[in-house]
């Protein structure tokens, strides 16, 4: 009897669940959607919240519609993107909802940070990306200027564990999400105990960890009364989306991924951390894997840039999807202007397109005027900084790639595969689409004992899901204009 596996899984804008049926015989997942559910940042008192019970009436819906469609679940998954968190007092009750990593209240806490602990001494102990979104800086806020929060609270939880504690009431760090804290040591594989002192961070408010394929337990007696149904394990998946995604990667030896999502996640798959010189000037970060591997991988601000770009020309009252600013963006003139994708201002939520015109002005480039000009920028930077990452990477790891794995939503963008093989240089395979919950529902099916390994699931992948193929074609025009576009980076158009 096939095994059906139950995978939540979580983005920065919508939610789902997904049921996932694994033939053994034909060594084939069948993955459905049965719920989807929109993920609203909440605005409130100047701050950018999750809307955490909604989000978790919106699992229990798809539990429950889980068990109507299919009668029985074997096991239950969650995955969600990484760093935020959610505080636990005494009588295991949540303390306020869980803040956005994209609020501003850490603004300038990383400089804080480094007056106590070193850029350098905190890269080399956790070998994670300087990135203000970090837990160590939104949870440094807490310690230093919201005191009475962390008084009252007993344990921190990251967000697919706090869901798997609703469910089961077992408190636990999964492994892959709590390497995205900048609390971990990667090598020791234990919380970063010494620097969080340092910093006056609490560590009793961290939990135990847990590792992908272990479970944190079973559904609570008083849920399954509600569902009507027996107890069914809540696995420890790879929580932490792009590990989740990576797993499902359907490679052989050594291999490069971009992880398509509103972030670009760009890197590699590695049996341990790489905490270098090399490694921190270029800010590649070490977050865990399944069964103790690394995704060696540098975030990028990916999709964003376009989703919140469309989001601001239809507060505008312009009625635009993303087809026919694909569309636009192909009609434009290429190469005429390029902005660095991660400057600091690009990161927060507004007039994305008036910032990408500002950059434009203030470092003395064609300023785009038309939507489809705006659009080609953004694009052809994507792809450029995809270049720029695959050179750092090569020199960082010693390795050379044949092709690149482009995993998740943001395949979808036929326009960024092309521009990217293009200008990489790289044949690149796309697909699954659906890389984070395969991912997902793999772990789940290893922790059963219906797959054996990595590689057994590498291979179901590649049956269960249709593959598109990018070949270079113009990767002599890319290098042409790659000194123009490096002149850039690292600058601020504020």
């Amino acid at each position: 009897m096939s095994k059906k596996i139950l995978a939540f899984d979580f983005g920065g804008s919508s939610g789902r669940a997904m049921i996932g049926e694994y033939d053994s015989d034909k060594k084939l997942i069948n993955v459905e959607e049965i719920h989807r559910f929109s993920n609203d940042t909440v605005l409130a008192n100047g701050h950018m919240y999750w809307d955490i019970l909604r989000l978790f009436f919106e699992v229990k819906n798809g539990i429950r519609k889980a068990l109507q469609k299919v009668g029985k679940i074997d096991a239950i998954g969650i995955d969600t993107w990484g760093v935020d968190f959610a505080l636990i007092d005494k009588k295991g009750e949540l303390i306020g909802n869980p803040v956005h990593y994209r609020d501003e209240r850490t603004v300038g806490m990383p400089e804080e940070v480094f007056e106590t602990v070193s850029k350098h001494e905190l890269y080399q102990r956790t070998g994670i990306q300087c990135m203000r979104i970090n837990t160590i800086y939104q949870l440094y806020y807490l310690c230093k200027y919201r005191p009475e929060l962390v008084s009252a609270a007993e344990s921190l939880l990251f967000i697919p564990d706090l869901f798997a504690y609703l469910l089961t009431g077992e408190k636990r760090a999964e492994w892959t999400i709590a390497t995205t804290s900048n609390m971990v040591d990667p090598a020791k594989g234990e919380w970063a105990y010494d620097i969080l002192e340092k910093l006056g961070i609490e560590a009793r408010l961290l939990p135990p960890m847990i590792n992908p394929g272990e479970a944190y337990g079973n559904l609570l007696p008083e849920l399954c009364e509600e569902f009507g149904c027996d107890p069914i394990p809540v696995i420890a998946v790879c929580t932490h989306d792009t590990a989740s995604a990576v797993l499902s990667a359907p490679a052989e030896g050594d291999f490069a991924y971009i992880s398509c999502g509103t972030w670009s996640l760009f890197g590699t798959e590695l049996a341990g951390p790489v905490i270098t010189d090399a490694s921190e000037r270029v800010e590649y970060t070490n977050e865990g894997g399944y069964n103790g591997s690394i995704t060696f991988l540098r975030n990028i601000m990916g999709l964003w840039l376009i989703q919140e770009s469309r989001r601001q020309w239809i507060r505008e009252g312009f009625d635009v999807s993303y087809a026919d600013l694909e569309r636009e963006a192909l009609a434009a003139e290429p190469f005429r202007c390029f902005i660095d994708c991660d400057a600091p201002e690009f990161e927060l939520a507004g007039d994305l397109p008036g910032r990408v015109q500002k950059f434009c002005e203030v470092t003395g480039q064609y300023v785009p005027q038309t939507r489809g000009e705006i659009m080609r920028c953004i694009y052809e930077s994507l792809a450029m900084k995809y270049k720029l990452n695959m050179s750092r990477l090569c020199e960082v790891t010693g390795k050379t790639y044949a092709q690149m794995n482009m995993l998740g939503g943001g395949i979808k963008d036929t326009l960024l595969c092309r521009m990217s093989a293009n200008a990489m240089n790289l044949k690149v395979v796309a697909g699954p689409s659906e890389a984070t919950v395969i991912g997902n529902i793999s772990c789940q099916l290893l922790a059963l004992g219906e797959m054996k390994d990595v590689k057994e699931v590498r291979e179901v992948v590649k049956n269960s899901t249709p593959l598109a193929i990018y070949e270079p074609t113009e990767a002599a025009l890319w290098d042409a204009h790659f000194e123009e576009y490096c002149k850039y980076l690292g600058k601020s158009g504020k």
